[in-house]
C-alpha cells in the first residue's frame, strides 16, 4: 500500500458518495464507468472509506461514534453546499442584470 493514488482525495470521496447515493441500484462497474475508473478501483475506495468511517465491512455495521461523526460531516457539507448555491444564484442574477444593461447599450 505504499503507492499513492493518482486521483485526488476529493475525487475519490465524490466517487464513493456517488456510488452510495445509488443506494445499491447500480453496480460498482456502472458508477465507475461514469467517473472514469475501473469497478475494482471504486470498490477499493468504498472499502477504504468504510474502514476509515469505522464500518465493519463484513456485517455493514458502523459504531455509534462513527455514525455521529459521519452525520456531523454530512450536515457541515450540506450547509456548505447550500451556501455555495446561494452564492451561485446571486452571481447568476448579477450576470443576468449586467447582460441586460449591455444589451440596452448595444441598441
Amino acid at each position: 500500500m505504499g503507492c499513492k493514488s493518482p486521483y485526488p482525495a476529493e475525487f475519490r470521496n465524490d466517487a464513493v458518495a456517488l456510488y452510495r447515493a445509488a443506494g445499491g441500484k447500480r453496480t460498482y462497474a456502472a458508477v465507475a464507468a461514469d467517473v472514469g475508473v475501473t469497478g475494482e478501483t471504486l470498490r477499493s475506495w468504498v472499502r477504504q472509506a468504510d474502514e476509515h468511517a469505522g464500518r465493519d465491512h463484513s456485517h455493514g455495521e458502523q459504531s455509534a461514534e462513527s455514525r455521529d461523526g459521519e452525520l456531523a460531516r454530512l450536515r457541515a457539507e450540506k450547509g456548505r453546499l447550500r451556501k455555495a448555491g446561494k452564492e451561485w444564484a446571486l452571481e447568476r442574477e448579477v450576470l443576468r442584470r449586467a447582460a441586460a444593461c449591455f444589451a440596452k447599450e448595444m441598441k
